[in-house]
């Protein structure tokens, strides 16, 4: 057995070579950890992922909101058109929209300390993946302190992805406060600045969705098996219970298998973090999670407290491409 000191040493082989160019994570290191983010969560596993080079990206769009065909005249160009102050005829030309969504990164910090007789432990059990002796290498070691963090930094995220409300307020955790009151995340821009359907306190039904659906404008749902109504764990639990009551195939399979459910040609979908009293009906790629490639985590050591330090910092922002284009249920019945 390796005596605890050459097992330090290969600990601090390990976490070394995360430090190269200051603690940031090679361009490889940093890829993977982002694509380790996004397999975490549900929301942000699904939604559309920017990785940022900069601090701010602006995002363009354009589009028609009105029709574009008009009558034709034989020979007869069509004129430019009165609502845009050029013409004073009716029918002209059509002109697209363009506007612009600004994603601005938030700088996010995670600091993580393990005492040497855990990082001994865990080295003395590790073996590799092709069956050679045990601590040869400092590689597995290496990449599951990466995917760990990984793993509970994206929970973090997808938090505050959902929850972030710069009125928010912990008068008994003010971490909690600091954390949450960073910004709006996408219920509270959902609620501000999209489609609302007050559920008035009821149950998780098939009317719910319903009017949800309906709440959204009608050029938003042609496509509904690409929209996802995404509510929390127990309220699709409670749905998939509704419909299980029934005396068909489809009730058998709710109770006794996993298939996804369904309501009115969108998947209803369970998220760990929704609030039990709220949801959101939207395209997932409609949801936006931009991160800035230079992920850093740097390392460190107190030899005093006989401690390994790390400390991951990342710049993230949350943004929703389509206002128009999303309805947040709320006051849904909790469970």
């Amino acid at each position: 057995m390796s005596s605890n000191s050459s097992l330090l040493r290969k600990a601090d082989i390990a976490i070394a070579d995360l430090q190269s160019n200051g603690g940031e994570l090679s361009p490889e290191q940093g890829a993977a950890f982002i694509r380790k983010l996004i397999k975490q969560p549900t929301l942000i596993r699904v939604c559309r992922v920017i990785e940022m080079v900069s601090p701010i990206r602006k995002i363009n769009k354009i589009g028609f909101g009105s029709r574009i065909l008009r009558k034709a005249t034989s020979a007869t160009a069509l004129p430019q058109n009165a609502a845009n102050g050029l013409s004073t005829g009716l029918g002209g030309r059509a002109k697209p929209t363009t506007e612009q969504i600004e994603l601005t990164t938030s700088e996010q910090i995670a600091e993580v300390r393990i005492p040497y007789d855990v990082m001994e432990d865990n080295i003395e059990r590790a073996t590799t993946a092709t069956n050679e002796l045990p601590n040869t290498g400092p590689a597995g070691l290496r990449q599951t302190i990466i995917d760990l963090i990984a793993e509970r930094a994206a929970l973090d995220m997808e938090e505050l992805a959902l929850l972030a409300d710069t009125n928010y307020t912990n008068g008994a955790d003010s971490d909690d406060q600091a954390y949450l009151s960073q910004f709006d995340g996408w219920l509270k821009k959902a609620n501000t600045l999209g489609n609302v359907y007050d559920a008035g306190g009821g149950s998780i039904s098939k009317s719910i969705f319903k009017y949800g659906l309906k709440t959204m404008p009608t050029q938003y749902q042609r496509n509904k098996a690409a929209l996802n109504h995404f509510v929390s764990v127990n309220n699709e639990t409670e749905y998939r219970d509704t419909l299980a009551d029934r005396g068909t195939a489809l009730g058998d399979q709710m109770t006794q298998g996993t298939s996804p459910t369904f309501a009115y040609g969108s998947p209803v979908v369970p998220v760990a973090l929704m609030p039990e009293s709220n949801g959101l009906y939207t395209d997932p790629l409609n949801l936006i999670f931009g991160i800035q490639r230079q992920v850093s985590m740097e390392f460190d050591k107190d030899i005093s407290a006989r401690v390994y330090i790390i400390v991951l910092t990342a710049r993230i922002a949350f943004q929703i491409e389509e206002t128009e284009a999303i309805v947040e249920y709320e006051n849904i019945a909790t469970v």
